[in-house]
């Protein structure tokens, strides 16, 4: 396959996946059977583009070969011969219209995915897994559960849908709001997937950041009124502005307080502490909002010594009121460490890892061994370092881990 095609390929997988899976369940009312027959068109890409050309407009083309995969599926079954007259009659263009009001075809389809009848955690891994194109490996990372844990209640999810009849449509406009709260979550979390890769060669995942920030700016500017998605929106450009200066021209990870601020985005900075005083002037705040005023504490500082950490500790311990998770009890750890000395945040983590929340999670025995590290307790950060090391799974974070390793094992300190 030549470079132009691969990226035509990669390209159309980033494009137009979702919207020939969703097309495919709405019209067959199947999801694995829409999951199938998108990766078989995909496939079939692989295989006819380098000889024929890249299609004029590939998302028709996957989408035919797609629904041909289908009604040959469907062909096979004897109970689906209903819906393949439906999937024979399908237009060669995806429908899209409605009167949800959204005027984004990948949120109107997020929309779609994210139904009540769901509980939300089965609507944002569902949507995720569907239309984002993540992994179930990546989705179960992302919610700290094993591989297999997620797969199962992937298709949990799915069985509710059959069993219970849930239509696949896009809600009206006035049923968006009881679906906004698993669209945030989902692209939160699409955010998170591309700022700080779970797995995988790249630390950053420059598409998926840029897709949940243009995701989470029309939302925004669709419910100017919901404060929460304003924060979402505000948080996202906050943390994306450091982007220039979390690798080094080598790509190695620099971790914050080691950043040159002056390759911060100033304007992203900005618009997201703008955004974030509009939406807690509202006087109704949430898990976003208080996620961006940490990330604005940062932005304001004008270096790292400079940095408010006990008003940070304090937001970590507002926001567990929202999200009571250990990985925001991780995340006040690091801040009271930084405020009131390592052995305090050290007595915390410790007292986190008992609970065994965070077993497997890297970040736990990450942060264990900067604590210790910073306490001069050398032996004990390497034991750390190394526990870290095995559970990382992005090569940047494994190169950084084995340089603090190599540090402490040398018996220096930066």
């Amino acid at each position: 396959m030549t470079v132009e095609v691969d990226a035509a390929v990669a390209q159309a997988f980033r494009d137009e996946w979702g919207q020939v899976v969703a097309t495919l369940i709405r019209i067959t009312g199947d999801w694995d059977l829409a999951e199938e027959c998108a990766q078989d068109a995909f496939a079939q890409a692989v295989r006819n583009w380098p000889r024929d050309g890249v299609p004029r407009r590939p998302g028709a083309w996957l989408t035919t070969v797609a629904r041909n995969r289908a009604t040959d599926r469907l062909r096979r079954d004897a109970v689906g011969a209903a819906k393949l007259r439906e999937v024979a009659a399908m237009p060669p263009e995806p429908y899209t219209e409605d009167d949800s009001g959204v005027p984004d075809d990948r949120l109107r389809l997020m929309f779609t995915c994210c139904h009540p009848a769901l509980a939300l955690e089965s609507r944002v891994a569902l949507t995720l897994r569907t239309l984002a194109g993540l992994t179930t490996a990546e989705i179960a990372r992302a919610f700290l559960v094993g591989e297999q844990t997620m797969a199962k209640r992937l298709v949990r999810a799915k069985q509710k849908i059959r069993h219970a009849g849930i239509p696949y449509r896009v809600p009206a406009a006035h049923l968006l709001p009881e679906r906004t709260p698993a669209v945030l979550g989902v692209l939160y979390l699409l955010f998170n997937e591309g700022y700080s890769a779970t797995a995988g060669a790249d630390l950053v995942r420059r598409g998926l950041t840029g897709e949940a920030i243009r995701l989470a700016r029309v939302l925004a500017e669709l419910m100017p009124d919901e404060p929460e998605a304003v924060g979402l929106l505000a948080l996202m450009l906050l943390q994306d502005a450091r982007r220039a200066a979390r690798l080094d021209p080598a790509g190695e990870l620099v971790t914050l307080s080691e950043q040159d601020r002056s390759r911060w985005d100033a304007a992203e900075i900005d618009e997201g502490l703008a955004l974030l005083d509009g939406a807690l002037r509202r006087g109704n705040a949430g898990q976003y909002q208080v996620q961006a005023a940490i990330a604005a504490c940062h932005a304001k500082a004008e270096d790292a010594a400079d940095t408010d950490w006990a008003q940070i500790a304090a937001l970590y311990g507002w926001l567990a009121r929202f999200v009571p998770s250990p990985v925001v009890e991780l995340n006040r750890a690091v801040a009271v460490g930084m405020a009131a000395g390592p052995a305090a945040g050290l007595d915390l983590v410790d007292a986190l890892g008992a609970t065994g929340a965070l077993t497997g999670y890297h970040l736990l025995p990450a942060t264990r061994a900067d604590l210790l590290r910073r306490l001069d307790r050398a032996a004990e950060a390497a034991v750390a370092y190394r526990e870290a090391l095995d559970l990382a799974a992005t090569e940047a974070e494994r190169r950084y881990l084995g340089r603090r390793l190599a540090e402490v094992t040398a018996g220096s300190t930066p």
